[in-house]
Order: structure tokens, then C-alpha cells, then sequence
């Protein structure tokens, strides 16, 4: 296995069974900033606009157990139409569709769990949410083929990831109004730039195998791109949270995620893959932190 890769069966993984642990690995079960990424802009939504605590709660519970489903099987479908390509790149090479350890109709099995899971959580909603639910199996479904045919995949990464910010508000109003259109357009932003920092990692294999990615394209210029992508985050949320009449004190409570955001800029070397996927990670704490400002603006 390469030197530098993301599979390792470390923590809770290594102590599942031997035949169990290439699917949790798979699923990137080891690795739950995904989930965290995936789940946060729902729990921005609940934040902001839950009509009670027992609802935003019991919705946090259904987002949380689905973020996890849901990333495992947009993980199994991405892997299942890169694996030839993770074979020819380092960090993915160790990846249990390409080393072989996990057969396609054994993960298109895997995937079909998952989705059940995800979908049993979807039913526990509303109308209007388990329809924007069905919906966003478009742009799961289209991600892995658009670093073939676009130089930002991380756009359509944007779309994917950022689906829980209108699902959820419709979840906890069973509406869809301007405010929640400005928060989805706020994760979307968030979710571009820290995932330009992610794919700096890749940013030579990427070239060598010939995909795009937002990492090739911008280069030395990610740094600007990144502190005009955050900025317009900060205005959005500030704007989401006024539309949806939190009290003036969230405002400044969103210096925090600001500063945090503000931070990757500053710290970001992008030849430094460790520094990379520290900064990238660190998109937990931010996402935790603009909630906890929408909650004080709730007070």
C-alpha cells in the first residue's frame, strides 16, 4: 500500500470483524468529518428556523443518523466510478473498490443498505422535504462523473453537500422561503472553498491522470479565491440569519466562524498536503460555530 493514503483501519474500524471492515472503510465510516460536512448546513437550518427545541432535536437526531448513510453511499458510488482511476493516484490507491478488497456487486449490495437507511430516515419527514430528499440524488449521482467533464467538480461537490441547508428547513416548516435559499447558497460557497483546499492534495496526480479539479485551475491564486469565497459566506449567513429574523445578537456571534474561516486562508500552504487536510477538517468547528450563533440569535 502507498506510503501516503486515507484508508487506514485505525480506532473503532480496526476492532469490526476482518470481513466487515473493508465496507466501513469503504463508506468512510473511519473518517466522520464527511458526515460532520454533509449534516451541518441541516443543523444551520434546524438553528435558525426549528418552531421548538423536541422538534429541532428529534431532527437533528433523523439528519445526523441519515448524513452518515448517505455520505457511506455517495462514497460507494463515487469509488465505484473512480476505482481505476484511485488505482493510479497515491492518497486513493489503498481504497478497498481499488485495491480489490470489496467487488463491485458486493458494493452495489452495500450501497443498497445504505440507501435504505437514508431512505426509512427520509420517509420520517415531510412532504416537501422527502421531495427535495428525492431530488438530490441528481447531483449525488452526477458528482463522480464531473471531474471528467468540468475543471471545478468541486461545484457540483457544492450542490451535493449543501442539499441538508433547504431539506432541513423544509423539514422543520414545511416551507422553502428566502431566507433558506440563501443559506443553501451559503453552505454551497462553503462547501467550494473548503474543497478547493481539500483537492490540493491530489493536485499532481490529479494532472497526471488527467481529471480537473478547482485545485488545478486556481493554483497560487487559491488564497484570494478562498478569502473572497468566505467573505461572501459570512454576508450570506448574516443575510439568511436576518431573513429569518434572528435577534441582532447572532451577528456578533458570527465573528467566530468568520475568524475560523479567515484562519484556513491565512495558515493555507498549498504544497503542504497534511496542512491541507488539517485546514479542511477544521470545517467541523466552523460549521458548529454558525450554528451556535444561530442558536443565540434565537434567544
Amino acid at each position: 500500500m502507498a506510503a501516503f493514503t486515507d484508508i487506514r483501519a485505525e480506532g473503532w474500524v480496526s476492532h469490526l470483524p476482518a470481513a466487515a471492515r473493508p465496507y466501513a472503510l469503504l463508506a468512510r465510516m473511519d473518517r466522520p468529518i464527511g458526515s460532520w460536512l454533509l449534516f451541518l448546513p441541516g443543523l444551520w437550518a434546524f438553528a435558525a428556523a426549528a418552531p421548538d427545541w423536541g422538534t429541532g432535536l428529534w431532527l437533528t437526531l433523523l439528519f445526523a443518523v441519515g448524513s452518515v448513510a448517505m455520505r457511506g453511499a455517495g462514497c460507494v458510488v463515487n469509488d465505484l466510478w473512480d476505482r481505476d482511476i484511485d488505482r493510479r493516484v497515491e492518497r486513493t490507491a489503498g481504497r478497498p473498490l481499488a485495491s480489490g478488497a470489496v467487488r463491485p456487486r458486493q458494493a452495489l449490495l452495500w450501497l443498497a443498505a445504505l440507501c435504505l437507511v437514508g431512505l426509512i430516515i427520509l420517509l420520517q419527514l415531510n412532504r416537501t422535504a422527502i421531495l427535495l430528499g428525492v431530488l438530490s440524488l441528481v447531483p449525488i449521482a452526477l458528482y463522480p462523473l464531473a471531474k471528467r467533464v468540468t475543471d471545478w467538480p468541486q461545484a457540483m461537490l457544492g450542490f451535493v453537500f449543501s442539499w441538508a441547508a433547504p431539506t432541513g428547513w423544509a423539514a422543520a416548516t414545511g416551507a422553502l422561503p428566502p431566507a433558506a435559499v440563501v443559506l443553501w447558497v451559503a453552505a454551497f460557497f462553503w462547501i467550494l472553498g473548503y474543497d478547493t483546499v481539500y483537492a490540493h492534495q491530489d493536485r499532481e496526480d490529479d494532472a497526471k491522470v488527467g481529471i480537473g479539479s478547482s485545485a488545478l485551475t486556481l493554483g497560487e491564486r487559491t488564497r484570494p479565491f478562498l478569502l473572497v469565497v468566505y467573505a461572501l459566506v459570512v454576508a450570506l449567513l448574516v443575510l439568511a440569519g436576518w431573513l429569518a429574523g434572528l435577534r441582532p445578537l447572532f451577528i456578533p456571534a458570527m465573528i467566530l466562524p468568520a475568524a475560523l474561516l479567515l484562519r484556513q486562508v491565512v495558515q493555507l500552504r498549498i504544497d503542504d498536503p497534511a496542512l491541507c487536510l488539517a485546514l479542511f477538517r477544521s470545517n467541523r468547528e466552523v460549521g458548529l460555530a454558525v450554528a451556535l450563533a444561530f442558536l443565540i440569535g434565537r434567544l
